[in-house]
């Protein structure tokens, strides 16, 4: 029996993806600060964590409860850390 992966191209475009998302975040983040650039940064990293949990950790395919506990908790997490930014 040959093991073989069951579907890479999903996988790999989405790991592309994660790193071409990442990238542009460090780009954003290194090119100045404010509160618009924050705030850029953190949609990509929603955008990101929403990635992982449907590709990686395989919620793409379950009940949307699932799926948007977990996007809630990416939105509030990220909300903490902009109310934190926008405060300080």
């Amino acid at each position: 029996m040959k093991l073989t992966s069951i579907r890479p191209l999903p996988c790999t475009s989405t790991w592309t993806l994660l790193l071409v998302l990442t990238l542009a975040s460090l780009r954003l983040g290194a090119s100045g600060s404010g509160p618009a650039l924050v705030m850029a940064v953190l949609a990509l990293t929603l955008i990101k964590g929403q990635l992982i949990a449907d590709y990686f950790m395989g919620l793409r395919r379950v009940r949307s409860l699932w799926r948007t506990a977990m996007f809630a908790y990416l939105v509030v997490v990220g909300g903490l850390i902009a109310t934190a930014y926008l405060i300080a």
